[in-house]
């Protein structure tokens, strides 16, 4: 079953998930800042309270709230009131920037083809954490970053695009990570604008853009 791509007549509405600095959310702020941008930020969610990523939002005139985990019994009864809650703001996609919760497979069917996260890695390596330090105690010459939609398999959603930078001599997992993020905040921006205009949606597990199925890299952020 394919999932409709966003009609490019009217801004694509983005709710944002986050548990921390929100670096990446500030990249939609500041890309929503150009008028030729096809997307709104409509509000951000985020498990914790006091987190950075709040006051960005606050900062930017975004409707902002806090649902804490810790005050449900379950993860399903946790992701029931959070689906509640992106679902009043009405949105066209959500974006998980930073949300530090593995979700259950009843959310992710709900917004099947409308959910994209970004991974600190060249997926398929390294899903899960530690992936700079993973990446270089492997000793790879490259690392990297990859959007892709959200699947009931973690880190397993078909690849919308990546971002590659070489591993230099003497980097630590801090200087590697610190690279990343920086083209973290290029290509997130872009894969929700290639939504945006209709140019990107999933049709069973593989993500196609402009009708062609997307390598199993996604596209190359230079492409």
């Amino acid at each position: 079953m394919a999932a409709e791509a966003h009609p490019s007549t009217q801004p694509c509405r983005l709710v944002v998930l986050v548990s921390g600095s929100g670096s990446n959310l500030q990249s939609f702020i500041d890309a929503c800042r150009d008028p030729s941008y096809p997307c709104t930020v409509a509000a951000v969610i985020s498990n914790k309270a006091g987190v950075r990523a709040l006051e960005r939002a606050r900062l930017a005139g975004i409707a902002a709230e806090v649902l804490d985990h810790q005050s449900f019994a379950n993860r399903e009864a946790f992701d029931a009131e959070l689906a509640r809650r992106i679902d009043a703001h009405a949105p066209d996609l959500v974006i998980l920037a930073g949300f530090m919760r593995i979700l259950t497979p009843g959310f992710v069917r709900h917004y099947a083809g409308r959910l994209l996260n970004i991974h600190p890695s060249l997926l398929p390596l390294y899903p899960g954490l530690h992936t700079h330090q993973r990446a270089l105690a492997a000793g790879d010459a490259e690392h990297g970053a990859t959007v892709h939609f959200v699947t009931e398999d973690l880190d397993g959603g078909p690849a919308i695009v990546q971002a590659r930078v070489a591993v230099l001599p003497g980097d630590t997992p801090e200087t590697l990570a610190a690279r990343v993020l920086e083209r973290e905040h290029l290509i997130y921006p872009l894969a929700a604008r290639l939504y945006a205009e209709g140019r990107l949606c999933l049709r069973g597990d593989q993500a196609t853009l402009d009708g062609s199925p997307l390598p199993v890299h996604g596209m190359p952020l230079d492409a």
